[in-house]
């Protein structure tokens, strides 16, 4: 009998249902190009439901939310944000863009949003100077007194500065002089094989000059650990003498880079 054999055909294989996946994702990133928002948003949450646990579920949880947010769809943006970075808190470069969007979601819901203000207030704690800085400014938006300690902070990050600086004097208080940082970025490169490493200098101005001196593999490296060698210099204004920014390796040498 021949009948029983079409009961039995094996499940579609893993990578044919993942294809079907990628399509729905990139439908889904052609509408949002469109600024067909809302019709992105329901590819994106189809494909969460269909393709839980997939090797691109983290990204299409962070593009819902930056979908929502660009669809102005704040508390559900901020929501999405929030549900992006419980589940994937290994996601660095991406966890650091969700908290600030985030935080750009809870500033205009300010005041509308039993959410917005605690959350900016939570964010004042966050790891990344630029995340506390971009809530303070939302809370110095309000009035909000909270906000002042971290714009005083915030004074010495050079893409902030001015604003911290501003933000101080709406609130009434006089922003304290910032001291020359006197800082440099050191490279420390060691060949392999070879005796002392060599030292390079460089300064905080320079430091998205970084990636020149690395090789294709230590960049990919500087990637996968989430470092941003465009925020580099406001990332080292703001950390102790001595610390070292990263540490990236290759067949032929080691790179470590500090801030002195």
């Amino acid at each position: 009998m021949v009948i029983g054999l079409f009961l039995a055909l094996p499940a579609p294989p893993v990578q044919i249902q993942q294809a079907g996946g990628d399509v729905l994702l990139q439908e889904a990133k052609g509408l949002r190009y469109a600024q067909r928002f809302y019709e992105a948003a329901a590819l994106y949450r189809r494909y969460l439901q269909h393709f839980a646990g997939s090797g691109r579920e983290a990204e299409a949880r962070f593009w819902l939310a930056a979908t929502l947010e660009q669809d102005q769809r704040w508390d559900e943006a901020a929501a999405a944000y929030s549900d992006f970075l419980a589940r994937h808190p290994n996601e660095r470069l991406l966890g650091k863009e969700a908290r600030l969007n985030r935080v750009r979601c809870w500033g205009i819901r300010q005041g509308q949003s039993p959410d917005a203000t605690p959350g900016l207030v939570y964010a004042l704690g966050d790891e990344a100077p630029e995340v506390q800085v971009t809530a303070a400014l939302q809370l110095a938006r309000v009035g909000d007194r909270r906000a002042i300690d971290t714009l005083q902070k915030g004074l010495a990050l050079p893409a902030q500065s001015e604003a911290c600086r501003l933000a101080l004097v709406g609130l009434g208080v006089k922003p304290q002089p910032v001291a020359p940082a006197g800082r440099f970025l050191v490279l420390r490169i060691q060949e392999k094989g070879k005796g002392n490493p060599v030292t390079m200098r460089l300064s905080l101005a320079l430091a998205r000059a970084l990636g020149s001196y690395l090789s294709d593999e230590q960049l990919r490296q500087v990637n996968r650990n989430g470092v941003d060698l465009d925020r580099l210099s406001d990332q080292a204004a703001s950390l102790p003498k001595g610390s070292v920014l990263f540490s990236v390796s290759d067949a032929k040498s080691e790179i470590v880079v500090t801030v002195e």
